[in-house]
């Protein structure tokens, strides 16, 4: 039985006079999840901004998509986490992964280690923040992170720890996410710590059904059930239209996909709201893929994409 639909928003910052309409506008619209990446330049910090959304709403889940493990140490976000969860009521997505864009490290002077070693403090993180939220003390000792008796991040009810999500693109950390997570968010590789045009080239179809696997199996050396694992899609591209040719056909171009590959790519969610619900409904079937988070930028574009593809999915 797949799972069923859900659609987040993903935002970067709000409009400071207006922020908590906006957050409470996308609630009201039945999106599930408004979401926060973690980068640095002009966007608003995300553990801030989650716990100021938890407190302005009432019903929609708040989530970072997804924290760099390289920007905090893992007390620290264990005891974020935990705290946004007793302010949210029990709302938060905690998303984690081992960080890709390097631009972020050189302007905080922080070392870009590679993939490995970024993946292997992923892994070892999430063990820390698992225990903090269950534990009464934790006591690690790792390759990265050693930790003594640390206490329990805040006095989570029992079974009331945050949902995991964990992202990535290429099969080590996608395995590892298959061990850990509730949540996986399928993404391209970006080896190259930037997007460049090959990126999404990534996420062809073709691509999404192995990196799916990659996490089922993940699951089951870890003796979980696969089937238990929802999987999550960002989209950087929606346009709703009736004669979305000419757009595929430029994101062709520039991707070096075919047009029908642009058309199923996760990435771009492009067509009529009916095409649109077809597209996700057959990939839900072909990769499992059930959760959809796309770009908060346009409140015009998020109101017609409630009303042509969140109302009838969603649950479904």
């Amino acid at each position: 039985m797949p799972n069923p639909f859900r659609f987040g928003v993903q935002l970067s910052s709000l409009p400071p006079d207006d922020w908590a309409d906006r957050a409470r506008r996308i609630e009201t619209l039945g999106y599930s999840t408004i979401f926060w990446p973690d980068h640095f330049g002009s966007q608003w910090d995300p553990v801030a901004a989650l716990a100021g959304v938890a407190a302005a709403t009432s019903t929609v889940r708040v989530g970072s998509l997804v924290y760099d493990v390289d920007f905090r140490h893992p007390v620290v976000f264990a005891k974020a986490a935990a705290t946004i969860q007793l302010l949210s009521g029990g709302r938060h997505e905690f998303g984690l992964g081992a960080g890709w864009m390097e631009s972020d490290y050189v302007q905080a002077g922080l070392t870009y280690d590679r993939p490995g070693i970024r993946i292997e403090r992923l892994d070892e993180a999430l063990q820390i923040i698992r225990s903090m939220w269950t534990q009464e003390t934790t006591t690690f000792s790792g390759v990265h992170y050693q930790v003594n008796e640390v206490p329990q991040a805040a006095d989570l009810p029992e079974g009331a720890a945050p949902v995991v999500l964990v992202g990535g693109g290429g099969k080590r950390v996608l395995t590892l996410a298959g061990r850990h997570a509730d949540i996986v968010g399928i993404n391209p590789t970006l080896h190259e710590g930037k997007v460049t045009n090959q990126t999404a080239a990534d996420l062809a179809p073709e691509r999404v059904r192995e990196k799916t696997e990659w996490a089922r199996e993940g699951a089951r050396a870890a003796g979980r059930d696969p089937d238990a694992i929802e999987f999550n899609s960002l989209v950087f591209v929606v346009a709703l239209t009736d004669d979305p040719k000419p757009l595929r056909e430029g994101l062709a171009g520039n991707t070096g996909m075919s047009v029908e590959q642009v058309a199923d790519c996760p990435l771009f969610l492009t067509g009529s709201g009916a095409e649109i619900q077809d597209r996700l409904q057959r990939r839900r079937e072909e990769t499992g893929i059930s959760y959809v988070c796309i770009q908060g930028r346009d409140p015009d574009l998020l109101e017609q994409f409630a009303e042509q593809v969140v109302a009838p999915l969603r649950g479904a």
